[in-house]
């Protein structure tokens, strides 16, 4: 695909989230973040080339190495993976714009102590287990509202921006709209919170007809 097909490819999938967006209300704003984890620094260049500037990892080694490759390039990115505690001090030192996993009070405490002995913040979501699915992470939904104002008292270095949630796994569409629906609730009852992280490349559209305002795309963004 030439770099000028590639773009009427990617325009194309940027009318999908302007309509869905407009179904929703036609004053809401949508972010993108291009999950990079099964591409390459060239590809990601490539759809740099073309206006996407958000790019997102679910591994800190990969996140360490495609931002070093490519650090000559003002990208801004995302750790969308679930995050190990041996892992925390690797994850501060690459310092990404937003890490969307925060999934327990236990991690948020673990992350406090790293932060505050290093005098730095991070801006994170909190993921929630929005379909009480046993093979996700995050947060039961009962749960949800406390454990995010918790973590805003008692971890000041952790600016929690909202929440993060993965679709039903499942091919019913209501199930899954109703996995959004639930998480953009809770997103409506916190204070200050301004993202809601919902949809990927199977089920980007319903999410933000939900109210999601930032979508994570993996394999539409890629042509994969």
């Amino acid at each position: 695909m030439t770099q000028e097909e590639y773009k009427i490819y990617i325009d194309n999938v940027i009318r999908r989230v302007e309509f869905a967006r407009v179904r929703f209300d036609e004053k809401h704003i949508v972010k993108i973040v291009a999950i990079s984890k099964y591409s390459t620094a060239n590809e990601i260049e490539k759809l740099y080339r073309i206006g996407q500037r958000a790019f997102g990892e679910n591994k800190v080694q990969d996140l360490r190495a495609k931002s070093s490759e490519l650090e000559d390039l003002p990208l801004e990115w995302h750790f969308v993976g679930n995050l190990q505690k041996n892992k925390i001090n690797n994850l501060l030192d690459i310092n990404p714009a937003l890490f969307h996993a925060l999934d327990s009070l236990e991690l948020a405490h673990e992350l406090q102590k790293k932060l505050q002995a290093r005098d730095m913040t991070l801006d994170a979501l909190l993921q929630i287990n929005s379909a009480k699915e046993e093979s996700k992470h995050g947060v039961m939904l009962e749960d949800a509202v406390e454990t995010y104002r918790q973590i805003q008292k008692e971890c000041p270095n952790i600016h929690l921006k909202g929440v993060m949630s993965i679709g039903a796994h499942t091919d019913d569409k209501a199930i899954i709209k109703k996995s959004f629906e639930t998480t953009y609730n809770i997103y409506k009852q916190l204070d200050g919170a301004n993202i809601c992280s919902m949809g990927m490349s199977g089920d980007f559209e319903l999410a933000i007809e939900c109210g999601s305002n930032m979508v994570r795309l993996g394999s539409i963004m890629f042509n994969k």
